[in-house]
């Protein structure tokens, strides 16, 4: 059976990072490159270009680091040409070209970083990492027990989908097929009812594995800080020094 491409497990994954340093460092990427904090003229631009220049590199190592070869060849290849097309090409359009290429470049350059570290943090942790990291945070399991579910939700309907896609191609339902105008109800209600069903079950067994009970929960898996951890903090905790010296005027 082929393995799921978002599920973590413990084995063969490489450089490991805590889960806190894997949330501070989305954070990070949320901040400066999908949210542009710090981008203006002037010296104090240059720094926090390079800064968002470093966070997009970090998805390429992460997922190199954890084995994820083709994800980070894949990345570094559409990312490298929508920056050379957002730099060189659009300077050269105009009118509605313009617009669009502006617009496809600029949404990629600025999104596919944040969804590449998303998709390194849910597929290099696996869920009893990543409720011990929210306990030891003193995280309320009111949103404990809902993003639990979440990493095993989003692997599992990946699952589903595939197999639904695979059904239909049995039955000739793909574009192109002469029974075409069937694709939308064929795979899309199959997949609305299983994903109702995979909440339902995947909440059940959150609970019986002792999420939501009154007595603390005990974890087996090890988590802590180690030298990658504090690296990566110190990336962070500089970005975001750089940016409190940004908002009292001083770059």
């Amino acid at each position: 059976m082929r393995a799921n491409v978002l599920q973590a497990t413990v084995e063969k994954r490489g450089l490991v990072f805590d889960p806190r340093t894997k949330l501070l460092l989305l954070i990070a990427m949320t901040t400066f490159v999908l949210g542009g904090a710090g981008q203006k003229s002037g010296f104090g631009g240059i720094v926090f270009s390079a800064i968002s220049v470093i966070l997009c590199f970090l998805p390429f190592l992460l997922l190199l680091a954890a084995k994820r070869r083709k994800a980070a060849l894949r990345y570094a290849i559409l990312y490298l040409a929508m920056y050379v097309i957002f730099i060189f090409v659009t300077p050269q359009t105009r009118g509605i070209l313009n617009f669009f290429i502006l617009g496809t470049s600029g949404i990629i350059t600025r999104f596919m970083p944040s969804i590449l570290l998303g998709f390194y943090v849910v597929s290099s942790t696996t869920v009893s990492e990543f409720t011990a990291a929210m306990q030891k945070m003193h995280i309320s399991e009111k949103i404990i027990i809902p993003l639990s579910v979440m990493f095993r939700f989003f692997p599992t309907v990946g699952d589903e989908f595939r197999c639904i896609n695979q059904a239909m191609r049995m039955r000739g339902i793909v574009f192109g097929g002469k029974n075409m105008s069937k694709m939308l109800e064929y795979r899309l209600v199959p997949l609305l009812s299983c994903s109702v069903k995979i909440g339902e079950e995947l909440s059940a067994a959150a609970l019986t594995r002792g999420l939501g009970g009154t007595v603390k929960r005990t974890n087996v898996c090890e988590i802590g800080f180690h030298m990658q951890d504090w690296v990566v903090f110190l990336l962070c905790a500089t970005a975001y020094f750089m940016l409190i010296l940004s908002k009292f005027g001083v770059l």
